[in-house]
């Protein structure tokens, strides 16, 4: 019996409409247009191991001008997402996803957009190898993949995303200085930025603790922390209301520019910040898992592990002044906080920045640890 090659459907189309009836089967169409545009190897899912007989069969019969050779492998299956383009069509048609190119969606498009470099993911892919397996990877190492690649390209910067004021007592008032910052520790050759310093400042909330527990390294009432670039800071007060922050005053040491004290004094936390005066507004897009489960594929309903906290939007971070000049597509590291690439809706006098992965966080370690 001969194989079907045509089916024939009297139903409109949704790009020719009714101009066509007769469509090509798809393992009649594969060969094929592989052999009339002249494919060499045509790579395909392990699914398509049975039907690679049938592609070799109808390539031995028709008069073409080579004949591929198919060669099937493993399908590349990340934890905490979905490959499946029937399933990530659910997600773009119920509006949980943005769109095809959703810094969140494992799509080319999507990860161009989130910040994702050509060569981390080739990196990734030779990591792992090809094999006819079926294994599932995780995205942890997809995520050491890009952090090892931008670690070394990407220029750094200062960036508050939940800021918190800060007034140094003793610095006088309208002073300016320009501290210098080194761009890229991996890269002599990127140089270094000038960054401007006053009185008031802004730093993480998270920085700050009244009554912080033992291994807190960052600012607390009469703790003495390094500001990044800057001076060694002691926190003398701070005023609250309401239940919270609203400021931190302090006292810095002016014989400790650039971070390291004359009478030799050791400070272990390092903190960093901006110059409140000269600070940029800027829309920070924080990305997690699409998913709360590491394989939805495999439940019954995909959809109901969606994670609705797979994006959250900052408005009013305080980024530093030289970030105002970043473009579309432009990747920085915000020191302390991750790797970020400027968005697609990024535009002069406002900012707009994609996370693309986090930096390893101490801190959370040793605290989940000491759970």
């Amino acid at each position: 019996m001969l194989p079907v090659l045509y089916r024939i459907q009297r139903t409109p189309h949704y790009h020719t409409g009714s101009t066509w009836c007769i469509y090509p089967t798809y393992d009649y169409a594969h060969p094929l247009s592989d052999a009339l545009e002249g494919v060499t190897h045509s790579l395909c899912d392990v699914s398509f191991e049975d039907h690679r007989p049938l592609y070799d069969w109808f390539l031995n019969q028709l008069d073409v001008p080579c004949h591929p050779q198919q060669i099937e492998f493993a399908r590349l299956k990340l934890t905490y997402t979905v490959l499946s383009k029937r399933k990530l069509r659910l997600l773009v048609a119920d509006h949980r996803v943005s769109g095809w190119d959703d810094p969140r969606m494992p799509t080319l498009a999507g990860m161009r957009r989130r910040g994702y470099t050509p060569e981390s993911i080739r990196s990734f892919c030779d990591g792992i190898g090809v094999s006819k397996r079926e294994t599932t990877i995780e995205i942890a190492r997809l995520e050491h993949s890009i952090r090892e690649d931008l670690n070394v390209r990407a220029p750094r910067a200062l960036a508050v995303l939940r800021p918190l004021r800060v007034v140094i007592e003793n610095y006088p008032e309208g002073q300016v200085e320009e501290l210098e910052a080194i761009n890229n520790p991996e890269d002599a050759s990127a140089g270094t930025r000038k960054l401007p310093f006053s009185r008031v400042l802004y730093i993480e909330r998270d920085d700050f603790m009244v009554t912080p527990p033992k291994g807190y390294y960052r600012l607390a009432p009469g703790k003495e922390v390094r500001l990044r670039y800057g001076y060694l800071v002691t926190c003398t007060g701070y005023d609250e209301q309401d239940g919270e922050i609203r400021e931190v005053r302090v006292r810095y040491d002016p014989e400790t520019r650039g971070g390291n004290a004359p009478d030799g004094r050791r400070v272990q936390g390092t903190i960093h910040w901006v110059s409140a005066a000269h600070a940029v507004p800027a829309e920070l897009r924080l990305y997690s898992a699409l998913f709360s489960v590491p394989e939805p594929d495999m439940a019954e309903d995909f959809v109901a592990h969606f994670n609705p906290q797979s994006l959250e939007v900052l408005r009013g971070c305080q980024v530093e002044p030289s970030l105002a000049a970043a473009k579309p597509g432009d990747r920085f590291q915000f020191e302390r906080n991750g790797y970020f690439c400027a968005d697609l809706d990024h535009a002069p006098g406002a900012p707009v920045f994609n996370r693309i992965v986090t930096l390893r966080d101490t801190w959370a370690k040793q605290q989940q640890r000491g759970k």
